[in-house]
């Protein structure tokens, strides 16, 4: 049985954490629901002391902030997108159109179909998120969405310049200062200046999350993409330092981050808790990193390579960099995970900045039933039928029956007609 010798948080305490950000949530959608944009407005004044004359960017703020991140930042955000956009236009591929005669006469298919509007939410605060750009604008519109909506908040008093950069040259159709709740509010139930779209997507803070998850079904989301996770999987031949670099490196997004070490080496974990002290005395982001380590860390011994794999499937973390002697050995089995990260030559960094998969990913367990975000997440798959005369009057005699074993006798009627037509006339052909 697995051996804890750290453990996180009691979960009770976490949900009162999830109880009073529901509650804040909900009554900020209620005020943008009955407000509008007075609403929005107050609220980025409250919030983010942010309240210029229009949220929404022109095309001159645009190209002065692009001007102003320099050449050199605009090539390394254009070569990050490039990667996005090579994996994602490989995705799209994937992604057929199928026709098929079933019968003889009936022929169904199916359709790939953009979403018409997407908002793109683009955490800031603390971190800028430039890379969050990438991964939903260039996704967006790789997998052909019309219209897409670009939100992040202020930065220091104003837009941030390589965010608003990336979300422009990503190919976003409008962009948006205005952060937090009160912009997923506002694209997805509309305002008198932000026209609502169909999709929200992108990750966030806890009440970002939040929001998604009550205006689910008002309109779509990619997923409930909350506090960061790391899990990292390793053996007697990862060492102490590397494992320590990649679980502070995800725990410093914020104190709620869970950071976990799964080993199978009882000498390795020990070496944990020492590292960690000594990496957050030089770590610029420890106040952060070390208040999510406290609360959020866990490190746990397994007897062999089968229990972590049980282990690492119950956990269901989003991201799980594999530091073992056989990477592939998980890869082959493992079931719930946002994405892999296979040896120790790549990282959960590369993954969140430029390596060219998707950086929004499943928490909170959500890997045991969804992927991340892909070109896929923005498509509409929708059927199609057609039949001929003949086909109508073999399937109906089978509707007609099915219909009245159920007692749909409207149902059965719709077959019923087409019978009636369809055997009193000639056939065509």
């Amino acid at each position: 049985m697995a051996e804890y010798l750290k453990r996180s948080l009691d979960q009770s305490t976490k949900d009162e954490a999830d109880r009073a950000v529901r509650q804040t949530v909900e009554g900020i959608l209620e005020d943008v629901a009955a407000r509008g944009e007075t609403a929005v407005r107050e609220l980025s004044e409250k919030f983010d002391g942010w309240s210029p004359e229009s949220f929404r960017l022109d095309r001159e703020q645009i190209d002065r902030l692009i001007h102003e991140i320099g050449p050199e930042t605009v090539a390394d955000i254009t070569f990050a997108q490039a990667q996005i956009r090579r994996f994602a236009e490989a995705q799209r591929a994937a992604l057929q159109d199928v026709e098929v005669e079933t019968l003889p006469g009936v022929v169904l298919g199916h359709k790939n179909i953009p979403v018409n509007a997407v908002g793109c939410y683009v955490p800031g605060g603390r971190y800028p998120m430039v890379a969050s750009a990438h991964m939903s604008v260039v996704t967006a519109k790789v997998a052909g969405v019309p219209r897409v909506a670009a939100a992040t908040p202020p930065n220091e008093g104003g837009p941030h310049a390589a965010t608003i950069a990336a979300m422009a040259l990503g190919g976003a159709d409008e962009i948006y200062c205005l952060g937090g709740v009160q912009a997923v509010a506002a694209m997805a139930l509309g305002t008198e200046a932000v026209q609502s779209v169909d999709m929200l997507v992108g990750p966030g803070n806890a009440y970002v999350a939040e929001a998604k998850r009550q205006l689910f079904g008002r309109v779509g989301i990619d997923l409930l993409a909350g506090p960061t996770e790391i899990l990292v999987i390793a053996d007697e031949t990862a060492d102490a330092e590397m494992c320590v670099v990649d679980l502070l490196g995800q725990a410093e997004h914020g104190p709620t981050s869970p950071a976990i070490l799964l080993t199978t080496s009882e000498a390795l974990a020990r070496e944990i808790e020492p590292e960690v002290e000594r990496q957050l005395k030089i770590l610029p982001t420890a106040d952060v990193a070390g208040a999510a380590w406290r609360d959020y860390g866990e490190i746990i011994v397994c007897r062999d390579e089968e229990e972590m794999l049980v282990e690492a499937d119950r956990i269901a973390a989003e991201h799980v960099e594999v530091l073992t002697r056989d990477p592939d050995w998980f890869l082959a089995r493992m079931t719930n995970y946002g994405a892999l990260f296979l040896g120790p030559e790549t990282n959960v960094s590369y993954g969140d900045k430029v390596i060219g998969t998707n950086h929004t990913l499943p928490t909170k367990g959500a890997a045991r039933y969804t992927g991340g975000l892909w070109v896929g997440k923005f498509i509409k798959t929708v059927t199609y039928q057609r039949c001929t005369e003949e086909a109508s009057i073999e399937i109906g005699e089978y509707c007609s029956r099915l219909c009245a074993i159920e007692r749909f006798w409207g149902h059965k009627e719709q077959a019923d007609l087409r019978l009636r037509r369809y055997r009193n006339q000639p056939l065509a052909g």
